[in-house]
């Protein structure tokens, strides 16, 4: 096999990769893993602040004021 022909064999096989149908094959697992830890992150940071009580205080202060109690 000439390195000419191998180079056409590639750029063909990359090519169909990304224009062809599946092309997004295997991404949503990737985005959701990515989504889990940007919110795993987030509960962490949290808990490690100590946001969690002021954080629920202020929801039962607007709760309150919404319904007035």
């Amino acid at each position: 096999m000439s390195i000419k022909h191998r180079f056409t064999t590639w750029k063909t096989t990359v090519t169909s990769r990304m224009r062809g149908k599946n092309r997004d094959a295997g991404a949503g697992f990737v985005e959701y893993a990515g989504i889990m830890i940007i919110v795993a992150g987030i509960f962490v940071m949290i808990d490690g602040l100590g946001l969690d009580g002021l954080i629920s205080g202020a929801i039962l202060s607007a709760v309150t004021n919404v319904i007035g109690g």
